[in-house]
């Protein structure tokens, strides 16, 4: 039978009357899980108290060792949050509570079940970082004990493991744990992979034992040599590490040199770059292979120079250079915190970086619309293989490799993305699609009307910048999608003979009561987005029943089109209307109005299914803007004809946003398309009355369809 000694052997360092709180609460949960045993046929009481065991590895507080003792009674026993809250205080309570799952809430899938939960523990998280600690800690050891699971629940919880827990644990600087978790996911879930892989290690170990045992000499003497004080130690990669390099370099486990590495612990910052210079005049250094993690640290606070050097017989030797301090943080993370004394810069920064990714987290959150789109947006953000930037200042900025320059200015701030136009990389103007590389400096052009375009979400690839860019859309169609609504309900409202001003508040109260809970403004914005007609919302409205002959006999005045009115109208590219073409809008689920002209294939196609095309035209005081129009021509083949064409264009007032050509091998003519921009259709036939006057114009017309 388990027992609480083993613990509390371990607990020196946490105040008599904490190992008394910590007792009470083993005795609360022993009760509690009374009868109950895992699938293993070990007592379950067995489960809580190792991931305390675990926590107190770490030094965590006493807080933090009650929760872990608590942490599955809410879930599996009758005991309630403010019972532990009672005995044990609020925070103790809260921290329970953020582990525990929302197992007794109904979910449409298991997939969005799983994204709530992790979205109620990131942001618990974010409140209190011990609730990922005591998380982490109960993963570890689920993981340790996962084999007398079912296959299929082991493949799906390692999975689970490998693309959640292990990068939260990374991400948090818990090395170590990081490591054993991606070990263990990897066993179970390719058990044939990682035995081949195993035995491959140990063999290579017996026959590399007098290269390493060769170079761990030479290094000691070398540093020793130099009056510098280290402790050395030879390391090996652990397995998961090595199958990923293969898999990603697609090498054999033979071109695999580097499974072992050395590291290097000496006293302070200084004496990490004499042991640098030292060893670099031992073994010679491979170019491209030094990375300085002190001088520009990990997201999550890790720090150590990393070298690699021509050993002896030409085998690559990784070695790793770090102070003390640096190697309590490379082990136990955030954690540290609680581990060492907080006053230590290093583990400052740590936390402070550590609570701006928390903090980011929030912001991800709030603008997140469900909890799958959430943690989508948070597993980009767990996979950060780094590169490091600059500001126009200095400022060091690691942002996630493949990062964009609209990345970058997001992190920057959600204003800087949001009114971004243009970025100098190194101090030339490039787009704002360029993937970021070390040491570029970057700098952001911002326009004061700028605003996110949904053509950034197909190469951002930072969480922060996805989920800011779909808020900014979402609320920019929503509010678009509400006004050109309320414009339609209006016409619909005049049809029917009322006058939209005289609807009064209860006749709306009435129609909403009957649309559950729905406001005003959603079902503008339903009817702009065509997901309602406004016929039948006027009807309700107007409590009218539907009447087929009073309905034939209504005749609406036409909604105007402005061109102004963004995401909620659109134009259609198969007849590409301009201001002075006759028009009609066809509703399109979703997506608002899309505009056709009266000749287009598409209309006359479908023009049976009248609910819903609606008569539109062009406001005449619209804003002057550009739109795009299709031109073909045919022209004599002769040189210099395209320059003649394009400049009698511009000479038009026009501009040229594509051209095309097609070439008949021997044929006099060519076939020229060209996709011209033109504020209206007057605009239109000037340009095209130009064209004809060049004597190599044989043909012009204008493209639909």
């Amino acid at each position: 039978m388990p027992d609480i000694s083993e613990l509390t052997s371990h607990l020196n360092y946490l105040k008599p009357e904490d190992i008394a709180s910590i007792e009470a609460a083993y005795r609360l949960s022993e009760s509690a899980h009374a009868g109950q045993f895992r699938v293993s046929g070990e007592p379950y009481i067995s489960h809580p108290l190792a991931v305390a065991g675990i926590l107190a590895e770490w030094h965590l507080d006493a807080q933090a060792l009650m929760a872990a003792l608590l942490h599955d009674v809410m879930e599996d026993t009758a005991i309630t949050k403010e019972e532990i809250g009672e005995k044990f205080g609020k925070a103790v309570a809260e921290l329970v509570d953020g582990v525990s799952k929302l197992d007794k809430i109904e979910f449409q899938t298991e997939v969005h079940a799983q994204a709530e939960n992790f979205r109620k523990m990131l942001l618990a998280m974010a409140r209190d970082v011990r609730v990922i600690l005591i998380k982490i800690a109960d993963r570890l050891h689920n993981m340790r004990t996962l084999s007398a699971m079912a296959p299929e629940k082991r493949q799906r919880i390692s999975r689970e493991t490998m693309e959640i827990y292990a990068p939260i644990a990374n991400r948090l600087g818990l090395n170590s744990v990081y490591d054993e978790l991606e070990d263990l996911s990897f066993f179970h879930l390719y058990p044939n992979r990682y035995e081949v892989l195993a035995k491959a290690v140990r063999a290579a170990r017996g026959n590399r034992r007098e290269v390493v045992g060769k170079v761990l000499e030479a290094i000691k003497g070398k540093l020793k040599s130099c009056n510098i004080d280290a402790v050395i130690s030879g390391r090996e990669k652990h397995l998961y590490s090595i199958y990923k390099k293969m898999h990603e370099k697609s090498l054999t486990f033979s071109e695999v040199f580097d499974i072992y590495g050395f590291r290097v612990i000496v006293q302070d910052v200084s004496t990490c770059y004499l042991a640098l210079g030292s060893l670099h005049q031992l073994y010679k250094p491979i170019p491209g292979k030094f990375k300085d993690y002190i001088a520009i640290p990990k997201a999550n606070g890790y720090q150590s120079l990393h070298t690699t050097l021509f050993g002896p017989f030409g085998t690559p030797i990784e070695i790793q250079i770090r102070s003390q301090d640096m190697h309590k943080i490379a082990e136990a993370g955030v954690a540290s915190h609680w581990l060492y004394k907080s006053s230590d810069g290093n583990i400052n920064e740590m936390q402070q970086k550590t609570h701006q990714w928390l903090q980011s987290l929030l912001e991800i959150q709030s603008e997140s619309g469900d909890a799958t789109e959430f943690l989508e947006h948070i597993k980009v953000d767990l996979f950060p293989d780094e590169v490091y930037v600059f500001t126009p200042k200095g400022k060091i900025m690691a942002m996630p490799r493949g990062a964009t320059a609209v990345d970058f200015a997001y992190a920057v701030h959600t204003d800087v993305g949001n009114r971004c136009v243009a970025v100098r990389i190194n101090h030339e103007l490039r787009p704002l699609r360029t993937e970021l590389k070390n040491g570029d400096q970057v700098e952001i052009v911002t326009a004061p009307l700028a605003k996110p375009n949904p053509g950034w979400l197909n190469y951002v690839v930072t969480g922060k910048a996805r989920s800011h860019i779909r808020h900014f859309l979402k609320t920019m169609q929503y509010d678009e999608s509400t006004i050109l609504g309320e414009r339609m309900l209006n016409q619909a409202l005049r049809a029917l003979g009322a006058n939209p001003a005289e609807i009064s508040q209860a006749q709306w109260d009435k129609l909403l009561n009957e649309c559950s809970g729905k406001n005003k403004q959603e079902i503008l914005a339903e009817i702009g987005l065509g997901m309602r007609l406004n016929i039948v919302v006027a009807r309700q409205l107007l409590a009218i029943t539907e009447n087929a002959e009073e309905r034939k006999n209504s005749t609406m005045a036409p909604i105007t089109i402005r061109g102004t009115e963004g995401m909620a109208v659109q134009f259609a590219s198969c007849c590409q209307p301009i201001p002075g073409d006759p028009i009609i809008a066809f509703i399109k689920k979703g997506q608002g109005l899309v505009v056709h002209t009266h000749d287009c294939t598409v209309f006359t196609k479908s023009r049976a299914d009248s609910d819903k095309w609606l008569d539109v035209e062009w406001d005449p005081d619209a804003p002057r803007k550009p739109y795009d129009v299709s031109i073909k021509l045919v022209v004599a083949n002769q040189r210099g004809v395209l320059a003649k064409v394009a400049a009698a264009i511009a000479d038009a007032g026009s501009n040229i946003d594509n051209v095309s050509m097609e070439e008949v091998d021997g044929s006099a003519y060519t076939t020229m398309l060209f996709t011209l921009q033109v504020e209206n259709r007057v605009q239109l036939a000037n340009v095209m009355r130009v064209l004809r006057k060049i004597e190599e114009v044989v043909r012009i017309a204008r493209v639909k369809g």
